[in-house]
């Protein structure tokens, strides 16, 4: 459990392979997913530290452990080692103390009796290199941090049961549950679960607290016998309802001032979110920002404590499609009124941080199967892109000097590593920069192949694009197999590593992945998406299949081996695709929409869903009325936690492909279809082991019927399937 400088690198990324090491981690799955992951970032407040969390696997291999590990800003000394806990850490963030805070379940040895099965405490871990202590519990764990930038103010957010009067009325009722072994819930309003976990009884509070009492050097170690100081974690909101159940918490740079997402309820079970700014010292409250055609959320706050930016979301309509767009609102409540920030950028704006100064705010959007930093000028609204990589960034943090950014940079090309941007330079040009990769707990692995793109023209003229994995050999004499991959979302892009849906697994046995953004995705302006909204079944095959053409058009992919792919809403496409064409040899759908009028009302937020599709339209876009058209083979999978897409559309979808598809199950129970059920993922695959099954049935699935192998030649199925 202690904490430890190290500066070993990550396991199981040495330089160095044996000679029985595989090509490269993606040719072998247990090598696959030992790969390191990095997450997160945190900078100390005099710019000298940065930190990131990675996960690893434990030593069973059934579950990733996260630790923390600091980076050098100035890229000159390697990584470090900070944390090392069978528990893993989380949630880190540097205090104005110069402090590390991090959320933990390890045990803490300053108890009477550690509990290894304690929820997660707020641990400290000091900047003059003391080892870590706990420094606030609560019965219902501390689910993260949020801290202030220049005042040594934390706040934390916790559950509640309703009818908790206290802290300590709170841990009996907890007690009261797990003893009696309940699990009920009596709800009053909607939703009652949410991706995969269920709401309720118990509600999200925020609670505050001066670190001034445990930074070090001012706290003084405790006496023999005598408890470690401790924060007094005071409610700063009480009786909040459900308001807080998906909050967006910031505190501001002084610490006076707490502004987060508040959930209001409505008829019809309706949500739409606001923005409401607490009073740290005294718990009062004020609404923000209360906008009727609108959602907000992501609020951040200025360095001079007086404005707040946010992400203003359309409410959508059956034939209107989201816009998202930058605003700014001021703090006090004399402030200036809510007003729209670069009006005719047609991008939308994913994180965002302020400058330094505080005359302008800094910005991630998608934008052309890239998402790069943009600066957006507060005074002229112009909107200048800062870097020139062809990535995604993510996490971004600027130095206190304002002279440099920092980041997580992704692509197909690299997984998440950290990076300093230049951001002096490219504002002062005007021109955008390359970012540069700083000395990171694991090297970047080896990949199987390159990575080019496709274009090509819509039937409507709309230009549609995508990234082509090629696997190493791919030629004219030796065509590569094509996976066309689509996306989820579907208001997203594929433009950044993912873990969970890896082309270069396939690109190590021989495949071409095609990952294209067709109607729908973000980052090719508004038109684009609405192009696609509430006729799923219209542009969005038609791109898909335009860009499929492009693909194999070209002489080093096979256009008679090919397979369709995807998940969640790509899962939908998928199935629109077997009822639509026969030109695929299999079709992979994972977490998908069959019936949309059965999904409708059982998804986790069925009244989003009621916005943007009537009646007439989910029955015009539903797969499940064209089953008997279905002559692909299909691979099904879906796992039970699955709240946003339930596991009826799974099963339903199983049970139409045995009984009415083209392909179904003959006198003897025979068909070429398969199901993949996990009882116990959620809408992703996130344990390893089981991501290892999902990536091994899929291989012998298209050796079977995308390369037309047979018996021992194709890949065994996973010996732990039984």
């Amino acid at each position: 459990m202690t904490d430890a400088s190290d500066t070993t690198p990550v396991p199981g990324t040495s330089d160095s392979p044996s000679a029985a090491a595989p090509p490269t981690p993606f040719h072998d799955l247990d090598a696959y997913v030992a790969l390191p992951r990095l997450s997160g970032l945190t900078l100390s407040p005099d710019g000298t530290r940065l930190v990131t969390a990675v996960a690893t696997l434990d030593a069973k291999r059934t579950r990733y452990v996260t630790a923390l590990w600091e980076v050098d800003p100035a890229g000159e000394r390697p990584s470090r080692r900070l944390t090392r806990s069978a528990k893993g850490e989380s949630s880190a963030r540097f205090a104005s103390t110069g402090d590390l805070l991090f959320t933990s379940a390890r045990p803490d040895a300053d108890a009477e009796a550690p509990d290894d099965e304690a929820p997660a405490a707020l641990w400290l871990l000091p900047a003059d290199g003391a080892e870590a202590r706990v420094v606030a519990a609560r019965k219902a764990g501390i689910d993260g941090v949020v801290v202030a930038e220049d005042a040594p103010v934390v706040v934390v957010p916790s559950d509640v049961l309703p009818r908790a009067t206290d802290e300590a009325s709170d841990a009996r009722l907890i007690g009261l549950r797990k003893d009696a072994k309940v699990s009920a819930v009596l709800h009053s309003s909607y939703p009652v679960r949410y991706w995969d976990h269920d709401l309720g009884p118990a509600v999200p509070h925020l609670f505050a607290a001066d670190l001034s009492a445990v930074a070090a050097p001012a706290a003084a170690p405790a006496a023999a016998g005598e408890p470690a100081t401790r924060l007094e974690l005071r409610d700063v909101t009480p009786d909040p309802g459900t308001g807080l159940r998906h909050q967006d918490a910031v505190l501001s740079p002084d610490g006076r001032t707490l502004v987060t997402t508040w959930t209001r309820p409505a008829a019809r079970g309706v949500e739409r979110h606001r923005l409401v700014a607490v009073d740290v010292a005294t718990g009062s409250r004020r609404v923000l920002v209360d906008d009727p055609g609108a959602d907000v959320y992501g609020p951040v706050i200025s360095p001079d404590s007086r404005r707040v930016a946010y992400v203003r979301e359309t409410i959508t309509t059956p034939t209107t499609a989201p816009r998202e767009e930058l605003w700014v609102v001021g703090l006090d409540a004399e402030g200036p009124a809510p007003q729209r920030v670069a009006p005719g950028w047609d991008r939308w704006p994913g994180q965002v941080v302020w400058t330094r100064d505080g005359s302008g705010l800094i910005v991630v959007a998608d934008d052309g199967g890239r998402s790069p930093v943009f600066h957006v000028d507060l005074g002229t609204g112009a909107v200048t892109r800062v870097t020139a990589d062809d990535a995604a960034f993510t996490d971004l943090l600027v130095s206190p000097d304002g002279a440099a950014l920092y980041a997580l940079r992704s692509s197909y090309a690299a997984p998440p590593h950290p990076v300093r941007v230049d951001l002096a330079a490219a504002l002062a040009s005007g021109a955008p920069v390359e970012a540069v990769a700083l000395p990171a707990p694991a090297p970047l692995p080896a990949l199987p192949g390159t990575l080019t793109e496709v274009t090509t023209t819509a039937e409507d003229g709309a230009t549609v694009r995508a990234w082509l994995v090629l696997p190493e050999g791919a030629s004219a004499a030796s065509p590569a197999p094509l996976a066309l991959w689509i996306h989820g979302g579907p208001l997203g892009s594929w433009n950044a590593w993912s873990w969970r849906w890896n082309p270069w697994i396939l690109a190590a046995r021989g495949y071409a992945v095609l990952l294209p953004d067709p109607a729908l995705s973000t980052g090719y302006g508004q038109d684009f998406v609405q192009r696609g909204w509430g006729a799923w079944g219209a542009a969005p095959f038609t791109d898909l299949m335009a860009v499929t053409d492009a693909a194999v058009a070209r002489a080093d992919v096979d256009e008679t081996r090919t397979a369709a792919m995807g998940g969640s809403f790509g899962g939908y496409m998928a199935n629109w695709v077997a009822g639509h064409t026969d030109r695929f040899r299999a079709i992979v759908t994972h977490a998908s929409l069959w019936a949309l009028d059965q999904f409708g009302p059982t998804t986790d937020s069925s009244y989003y869903w009621e916005r943007e599709m009537t009646a007439e339209m989910a029955l015009a876009n539903s797969p499940h009325l064209s089953v008997e058209k279905i002559v692909t083979p299909m691979l099904v999978v879906h796992g039970d936690k699955d709240y946003r897409v339930p596991i009826g559309e799974g099963l339903r979808l199983w049970y139409e492909l045995l009984s009415r598809s083209a392909l179904a199950a003959d006198d003897e129970g025979r068909t070429p279809h398969r199901f993949l059920y996990f009882p116990d993922e959620n809408h992703w695959v996130l344990t390893p082991q089981h991501a290892k099954v999902w990536y091994q049935v899929v291989e012998a699935f298209l050796a079977e019927h995308v390369l037309g192998l047979s018996g021992e030649d194709v890949p065994p199925l996973p010996e732990v399937l039984g």
